[in-house]
């Protein structure tokens, strides 16, 4: 089963290629088979038994001659009138044996014809360019060698048939391929805009093809609606919850700002600043990067600024691959990359960052030299509002679970995925930022 999943074409356009030529394919070669074995070979056969009729009488003249020159004057006339030299005695050129070309298709069946027909056969060569059959035969006045053309025995080859048909075969091939690739483009123009969709980019989309197809498309244009539609909602929600929340919070600031400081206004105003860092936290993590266009980013750029403004733990090890330009929203991606190393710095002492520019995607990895988390709490690590024990809580010191999740619906919505490993090379957490392009 594996070798056939290599041998099998991948894409949609080689499967349908398959699905056309390998019937055509089955189908020449069952005709081929069927009609140059048997077709071609009996008629062979029936047009070598009626030559093989003419040689008996001729053979039979020779045998009842009295000598070789009254054998001669007796067949000369009829030999000629059908076509057949006889040369008594046989000479140089006589076959001493059977003599057939690999490759042709009919020179053992006039052999074995012939020989069924003709028990004084002694020898027969079918090999000459000019279509000249050789045979000898043994009488009783010696070998006699007699001449004919082979189109007597065999019909004409049947290579203009099968050139024929194979041309006409690839030619009803494209023909088909054409058509079909009409049938399959709007499928592929589905498939590219769903991609593009789940990437974060709308592209303009007409359901096309046959009536199967439309049907789809039309069902993908009215989920990307409604899609769109939520998305438009809770950015207008976003927008009141953010005012309604930040104007209580900092009414509560000032008021607190006012108070004689103390230590018991110091803890209140700690619990206003938690409660805006959550807020926050909350509006980051619903919010994603819905109100944001993609455009080209210069990602290397992008993370040596992430890293210049933290601290001196962080540093870009490597960068590898193609261009640094990459199709991205700037700022969702900036602020994944910085939970991420903002998460690491907390529990580790060396950070590193590495780039790795890919055909298809850009991968950003950070390793630390901390505790990691363990492989049984990865994916709950991920899960929003989720906080791991004490040794590594990705969100420890107020934060509410939501670090690591946001970075990864960020990456989900950038058509890759957010995975967390072990670091090869600092012993600590690894994770690794993948986005599409």
């Amino acid at each position: 089963m594996a070798v056939w999943q290599h041998i099998v074409p991948r894409s949609l356009y080689g499967r349908a290629a398959l699905i056309l030529l390998a019937p055509i394919v089955i189908i020449q070669l069952v005709f081929s088979v069927e009609f140059i074995q048997r077709h071609y070979e009996d008629v062979t056969r029936q047009m070598t038994q009626g030559v093989a009729i003419d040689l008996e009488y001729l053979i039979a003249e020779i045998e009842a001659a009295e000598t070789p020159q009254d054998a001669l004057s007796r067949v000369g006339p009829v030999a000629t009138a059908l076509g057949v030299t006889l040369t008594l005695p046989a000479g140089d050129r006589a076959p001493v044996a059977d003599l057939t070309q690999v490759l042709d298709l009919s020179g053992q069946t006039i052999i074995d014809t012939l020989h069924s027909q003709l028990p004084s056969l002694a020898a027969a060569d079918v090999t000459d360019p000019g279509r000249v059959v050789r045979l000898l035969f043994d009488t009783r006045h010696g070998p006699v060698l007699a001449e004919l053309s082979r189109r007597r025995m065999s019909a004409t080859n049947p290579h203009q048939l099968l050139v024929l048909m194979v041309f006409t075969s690839i030619l009803m091939a494209i023909i088909a391929y054409v058509f079909l690739r009409n049938q399959l483009r709007p499928i592929t123009k589905l498939a590219q805009a769903a991609e593009d969709f789940g990437k974060g980019r709308t592209v303009s989309y007409r359901p096309r093809g046959a009536q199967e197809v439309r049907a789809a498309g039309r069902a993908f244009l009215d989920m990307r609606a409604r899609i769109e539609r939520q998305i438009e909602q809770r950015t207008l929600m976003l927008s009141g919850v953010s005012h309604d929340l930040r104007t209580p919070l900092t009414r509560l600031r000032l008021g607190l700002a006012l108070l004689p400081e103390d230590a018991e206004t110091r803890l209140l105003q700690n619990d206003v600043a938690d409660m805006e860092r959550m807020v926050e936290e909350f509006l980051a993590f619903v919010r994603g990067d819905a109100m944001e266009s993609p455009e080209l980013t210069d990602v290397v750029a992008l993370v040596t600024d992430i890293l210049a403004r933290a601290d001196s733990g962080a540093v870009l090890a490597g960068v590898t691959g193609g261009t640094a330009l990459v199709a991205l929203r700037p700022q969702a991606i900036a602020r994944a990359v910085e939970n991420l190393v903002s998460n690491a710095l907390r529990y580790a002492a060396k950070v590193e960052v590495r780039l790795e520019f890919m055909d298809h995607s850009l991968r950003i990895s950070v390793d630390d030299d901390g505790p990691g988390i363990p492989a049984a709490q990865r994916d709950e690590a991920l899960r929003p509002f989720t906080r791991l024990d004490q040794s590594r809580d990705p969100n420890r010191g107020g934060g509410v679970g939501l670090g690591l999740s946001i970075a990864a619906d960020i990456a989900l919505s950038h058509g890759g995925a957010l995975r967390l490993g072990t670091s090869e090379r600092l012993g600590g957490l690894r994770v690794d930022l993948v986005i599409a392009q």
